[in-house]
């Protein structure tokens, strides 16, 4: 768990947030070890652990099957979700700024979360997502209650093109009075993806303007797909 915080604490966290600013999404490489990684997946089963299970198909959220962590929070997840925050929180505060949104977010995550519980949103976010084949998940934003912040993170778990094909994950870019961009990427195993919650500023001629987005994942091909994704915010249920 150390080690975790350390490789963080060590990242060019200035690269990073250049890419966020320019982009939307930044990608931490090789976070996480290949036993790291598996002993998350092989915890999928664990009792007492999570608070719920949603099989996507249920709802049309997709196909597979994903579990939200209840608190305690496993110390790696912890770790990680307490250590990534404050690097990107100016970046979102630099979003709202430049948007004129009256929101300044606080300057560490213990802050944020107690924010949410005085609200009401007192669930954790975290999930572990399973895929298998023809398994996928629809565009969509992870924002559940009035209080969210607007990044978050994905680990994958898996190797593409070695555990499994296909499944590659997409941002969406709604662009105003234009057609909507793509963006497809295929971390690897042991990578942190953040990127874009809900939207982000994009600077025109004009000054800045606001672009949604959504994020997906495309038909798993073959194998087994596993990720995690934590979210800064928790949520009302």
């Amino acid at each position: 768990m150390n080690n975790i915080h350390q490789r963080l604490l060590s990242h060019n966290w200035t690269d990073t947030t250049e890419q966020l600013l320019e982009q939307g999404y930044a990608l931490v490489k090789g976070l996480l070890s290949k036993a790291e990684c598996e002993a998350l997946i092989n915890d999928y089963n664990a009792d007492n652990t999570y608070r719920k299970t949603i099989v996507m198909e249920r709802y049309r959220f997709g196909k597979g099957e994903y579990k939200y962590f209840q608190y305690p929070l496993p110390p790696m997840i912890t770790n990680i979700r307490e250590t990534v925050y404050p690097f990107i929180a100016p970046v979102a505060n630099k979003w709202m700024e430049v948007l004129q949104i009256d929101k300044k977010f606080p300057a560490t995550h213990a802050e944020l979360k107690n924010y949410c519980h005085e609200n009401g949103q007192t669930k954790p976010t975290i999930l572990i997502l399973k895929y298998g084949p023809g398994g996928f998940n629809t565009l969509h934003q992870d924002l559940y209650g009035d209080i969210y912040f607007p990044m978050q993170v994905v680990l994958f778990l898996n190797e593409p093109g070695e555990d499994y094909t296909g499944g590659e994950f997409v941002l969406t870019e709604q662009i105003p009075r234009a057609q909507s961009k793509a963006n497809v990427l295929q971390p690897r195993r042991g990578d942190l993806l953040i990127f874009t919650t809900n939207f982000r500023p994009v600077k025109g001629s004009k000054g800045y303007y606001r672009v949604n987005m959504k994020h997906g994942v495309s038909p798993v091909h073959s194998g087994n797909r596993h990720t995690l994704g934590i979210i800064f915010h928790d949520a009302q249920s």
